[in-house]
Parts: structure tokens; C-alpha cells; sequence
């Protein structure tokens, strides 16, 4: 793995040749805990492929378009994959798109799959009613929902989104990526895996100096266990090198695997613990789960630090629920936890 400069029209970007025509870009994303993303290209004569793109914002288009330019690839030929539908992934491929584009994405995550879902950023649709219920406080809603990525910094212009399936392939010069389907980040996220390079790009699936975020805001579905049966569905896969969403390249793959299962099982055990001393509601359980941030308090988390948290915390109880550790009540229309027995993840 190589550095190289590479001038773009009015600053310079440092890229990662990762092997032969295929490159990482360390795009910024200011602001952000996650700090950066990383986006992928496959370089080609023929047609190239990127995957991932940063959020619509200045600071993201001007590294990524640079570095694309002294990578030189033609964006008439070239084609995108978003790993799935945040915007971090996404939010650049409508501005770097040409007439000659495609673009991929997971069948579940796409624009017309999610149509008809509610109105997502509005603190009183789907999302903010199932806060509002789950104790989220009901002054800080309008604050989440305006200051979400998801609301600020998706995509300019709607895309009309190939969808993706297990199994199909991408052929880009010496590559061949086949897509896996890996549930559980998001509904639709999907993975790429060359399987003679032994190459996986993993998205948000698999992360090395950080853990993906498994949130939900619903009572139906399983999030987390989904999350989990993707680990175990990539874990039998011969993988020499993980090129992952955020942060650092992992080389121990199936280590990483191991720690990340290992994560969330510690997380659901630490909320039976948290339930043993009464019935609590989400946003109370993720005020006393074990987290990363350096504040005094959970009241003084950042309001968005807040949401993210309390969306993972509903979706532990959503898993620990289906495994009927725990059980959900509704008591005047606010939904309330509490420990069935003794037993443990």
C-alpha cells in the first residue's frame, strides 16, 4: 500500500493506492464524530467504479473531486456504489454522477423502496413520534431532526438507484466484485468481496477503530439481530484485506468479526443490568449505558450524540425482546422495559 499526491484543479488530496488501480480517499467529514469517510475507486480504461462518496457539502466535493481528477478517471465512464443510504455514503454520487453514470444501491435502502414510509425528519412523523415514546425529550426533537446528516446533507437531486441483489457482480479491469447482502447497519447495506483478491469492502458492517452504529426507531424488526447473522454470514470468508467505511484498513478480519459480536453481547447484558433495578424506557437505558463520549453527564451529551444513542439503545431491546429477556409495555402510549428472569446473552 502506497501514498501518492495527486493534483487536482485547486488543491491536493493524499490517496491510498490499496493494490493495483484501486485507491482510497480520505474524504473529511467536519464536525462529525466519525471525523471521515473513506471512498474507493476502481480505475479502469473501460468503466471505472466508485464506492461511497462523502456527504453534499463543500468540504467533501472539493477532496473527492481532486483526488478523482489526479486519479484520472473519466466520470462519463464511471459508475457508483453506495454501500447503503446514509449520507455519508451517498451524498455526493447526484453531483458526480454524468450523463453516463449509474448508480447502485441496496434494494431495501432505496429512494422507492422507502417511499410511502412516513415523513422521516419532521418531529412529528414516524421517527419523532417513536422518540417522543421512547422518552426522548420532546424540546430536543426538532433540534434531531433538523441538525440529522440524513436531513442536511443528502444528495442535491433524486437518484434513480439500480438496485442490488446478493450475488451481482461488478467487473471493473482486474476486479470482479460480487455483492452481499449484510443487513443490520441499515436494512439494504450491502458489502462487496473479489473473491481472487481476497478484497472485501465492508461499508459500516465491519469497522476497525470504531463500532457501527445499530440503531432503530420501531418496535418491529430485529436490527441487531440482523446485524449479528451478517457477521456470522461473512465470517466463513477467506479475507486478506478489509477496506471499511471509516477509519483504519483491517488486515485481521476475522479477529475483528470475534470483537465486534463480542461488543454487542456485553451491551445487551450491561441493559438486563441496567433493567434489573426497574422498568426504564430507551432514552433512560441509554443514559446508563457505557459510552465513548467525554461529558460530565448524559444531559450533557450533544443533542445528536443523544439520538444516535438512544437508537441503539432501542435496538438492544429490540433484540433482547425477541429473545424474550426483556418485555415491552405501553403505559399511557409511551413504551416502557422490563427483565423477564435471570438469564443472560
Amino acid at each position: 500500500m502506497r501514498s501518492v499526491w495527486v493534483k487536482g484543479r485547486d488543491k491536493q488530496s493524499v490517496v491510498e493506492e490499496v493494490r493495483p488501480n484501486l485507491f482510497r480517499i480520505v474524504v473529511p467529514l467536519p464536525n462529525s464524530p466519525l471525523k471521515e469517510i473513506n471512498s474507493y475507486v476502481f480505475a479502469s480504461s473501460e468503466r471505472s467504479l466508485i464506492v461511497d462518496t462523502g456527504m453534499n457539502r463543500p468540504e467533501c466535493r472539493e477532496v473527492l473531486e481532486a483526488a478523482i481528477e489526479g486519479i484520472g478517471i473519466d466520470l462519463e465512464q464511471t459508475d457508483f456504489v453506495a454501500t447503503h443510504l446514509h449520507a455519508d455514503h451517498q451524498g455526493l454520487i447526484p453531483t458526480l454522477m454524468r450523463s453516463g453514470s449509474r448508480a447502485y444501491m441496496g434494494a431495501l435502502d432505496t429512494p422507492a423502496f422507502r417511499q410511502g414510509k412516513g415523513d422521516t425528519w419532521s418531529k412529528d412523523g414516524f421517527m419523532g413520534d417513536f422518540a417522543r415514546r421512547s422518552g426522548f425529550p420532546a424540546r430536543d426533537l426538532e433540534a434531531s431532526m433538523q441538525n440529522h446528516p440524513g436531513f442536511r446533507y443528502s444528495g442535491s437531486a433524486p437518484v434513480d438507484y439500480i438496485e442490488l441483489k446478493e450475488g451481482y457482480a461488478f467487473d471493473v479491469g482486474e476486479y470482479c466484485l460480487r455483492v452481499i447482502d449484510t443487513p443490520g447497519h441499515t436494512g439494504g447495506h450491502v458489502c462487496l468481496f473479489d473473491t481472487e483478491a481476497k478484497i472485501f469492502l465492508s461499508g459500516d458492517h465491519v469497522l476497525g477503530d470504531i463500532t457501527p452504529n445499530i440503531a432503530t426507531w420501531s418496535n418491529e424488526g430485529d436490527p441487531l439481530g440482523d446485524y449479528l447473522a451478517s457477521l456470522d454470514k461473512v465470517a466463513g470468508l477467506d479475507v486478506a484485506l478489509c477496506l471499511p467505511g471509516h477509519r483504519s484498513v483491517i488486515e485481521a478480519f476475522g479477529e475483528r468479526l470475534d470483537e465486534l459480536v463480542e461488543h454487542h453481547r456485553a451491551r445487551a447484558n450491561e441493559v438486563l443490568d441496567i433493567l434489573e433495578a426497574g422498568d426504564a424506557n430507551a432514552y433512560d437505558t441509554a443514559g446508563q449505558m457505557t459510552w465513548s463520549i467525554q461529558a460530565a453527564s448524559w444531559e450533557e451529551f450533544p443533542v445528536m450524540q443523544r439520538w444516535f444513542a438512544t437508537g441503539e439503545a432501542i435496538a438492544h431491546l429490540r433484540y433482547l425482546e425477541e429473545k424474550q429477556l426483556i418485555r415491552c409495555r405501553e403505559v399511557d402510549g409511551d413504551f416502557l422495559y422490563s427483565r423477564v428472569g435471570q438469564a443472560r446473552v
